[in-house]
């Protein structure tokens, strides 16, 4: 049985960590609107881009010289997985839901005898792939110094994509990402962005009867490599409100969880204190009735 003074130690120490949960939440709370407002913001803009180029794609008449970014290389062969995570912790399940669904994406690739490349964006991702999978991280990238989720940093992701499919590294590229619901729910998503493949059917035929100036071919060649950023951009968006959902979430269990502890302890303190007041008050009157 732990004595009194190491309970009161306990007690100090759930309160301090206490404070420090419900701080975290309060921060994170402050966050996520900011972060949730961006998301939100950012989907109409990538899927009507998606679509835009979907369309175009569609009026080519020569599809064989279409860019090899829209149609691939014409293999499945090599898949390159790029997996956003967070470069922080205490998130709750953000990070794991992330590798799960990548991991048994892995899985299919391998026992369909592919190849498999992977680029993990966020240090927490490849921290918990590293150990089966780092021989096939062929580049680990983290944005740690960034304050906030920016373009220029989804540019650099896209550009280093864009460079290893004109190399012929790989043939499909598939990224992964949590989708953010509500604070309590993000959905882990697989999107394919080489060769482009449509999330969403689209039953407008509509806007497959413009007349484009210039051709849809060359539209397509100035478009292609911005949508490549565009919805790796739109990824760290939803991540970032994701993380900051889930940290909240978390955050607010565990400062729960910590009142729940502090009460018990407390109880326990009480107890234990009582009882040696309690057998201190015998051993007086058992020693005052032997004199």
């Amino acid at each position: 049985m732990p004595s009194l003074d190491d309970l009161k130690k306990r007690i100090v120490s759930v309160k301090s960590t206490q404070k420090i949960t419900k701080a975290m939440k309060m921060v994170a709370a402050a966050k996520l609107k900011r972060a949730q407002d961006s998301a939100e913001k950012g989907r109409p803009y990538s899927e009507k881009m998606n679509k835009i180029i979907l369309n175009l794609s569609e009026n080519i008449s020569d599809k064989e010289n279409a860019p090899k970014l829209l149609t691939g290389t014409g293999s499945e062969k090599v898949h390159l997985c790029i997996i956003l995570t967070s470069d922080r912790g205490l998130c709750g399940g953000f990070n794991s839901n992330i590798i799960k669904k990548a991991k048994s994406f892995f899985e299919k690739i391998t026992k369909e005898g592919k190849t498999l490349k992977i680029i993990t964006v966020g240090s927490k991702g490849y921290d918990q792939l590293k150990r089966l999978y780092k021989d096939k991280i062929i580049e680990k990238i983290s944005f740690k110094e960034s304050k906030n989720t920016n373009y220029f940093d989804a540019e650099k992701v896209g550009n280093m994509i864009i460079e290893l499919f004109l190399k012929n590294e790989f043939d499909v590229c598939t990224i992964f990402y949590n989708k953010f619901k509500n604070v309590i729910t993000q959905i882990p998503q697989e999107q394919q962005i080489i060769p482009l493949k449509s999330s969403e059917p689209d039953n407008s035929s509509s806007e497959s009867n413009y007349e484009f100036e210039p051709e849809e071919d060359e539209i397509l060649g100035n478009l292609l490599p911005k949508n490549i950023s565009t919805q790796i951009f739109k990824a760290m968006l939803e991540n970032s409100a994701s993380e900051q959902g889930s940290r909240m979430s978390a955050m607010d269990n565990a400062t729960r969880n910590a009142g729940e502890m502090v009460d018990k302890l407390t109880i326990e303190y009480n107890r234990s204190r009582q009882a040696a007041i309690t057998k201190e008050l015998i051993e007086i009157i058992s020693g005052a009735e032997s004199l």
